[in-house]
């Protein structure tokens, strides 16, 4: 997704002709629209900032757009979002990802799904403060949980 194509476009026809245009691109190309996009068309500033933003991250990324869409739904299973992971498990595999390779990033999401549970639970069972390198404010991301 182009910032100046899109912005272009947004002053020539409107955010409202865009965002419905944007709606039928991503219908075309993953053959249904995700609730969160139609919802966002509601407010087509918030549905065209989100997708350039979504864009912008994704087409300067690294990693190829099928890893992209495995983490996607990794991170789906792991947050417990069905719709995540139906939508970008289709992204996924028109990608080229593979069943095996879905069902992997899903095994591993559990891992560490459980394991932040777990962890999670243990702190406050054993009264301890948060873990150093697990709080995002923290300053020693140097540290590990067996430090303390």
């Amino acid at each position: 997704m182009d910032f100046e194509k899109i912005s272009a476009r947004i002053a020539e026809k409107g955010s409202e002709t865009i965002a419905e245009e944007l709606l039928r691109e991503i219908e075309n190309e993953y053959g249904r629209v995700p609730l969160i996009f139609e919802r966002m068309s509601e407010r087509p500033e918030i549905l065209i900032s989100h997708l350039l933003y979504k864009g912008a991250v994704v087409e300067t990324s690294q990693l190829e757009p099928k890893m992209i869409e495995l983490i996607s739904v990794a991170v789906g299973a792991a947050l417990k979002c069905s719709h995540c992971v139906e939508y970008h498990m289709q992204a996924a595999m028109a990608k080229g990802a593979t069943r095996a390779e879905i069902l992997e990033v899903i095994l591993i999401a559990g891992l560490l799904a459980n394991a932040a549970v777990l962890a999670d639970a243990y702190r406050v069972v054993n009264g301890s403060a948060p873990c150093p390198s697990c709080d995002i404010n923290s300053t020693g991301l140097d540290k590990t949980c067996s430090d303390e």
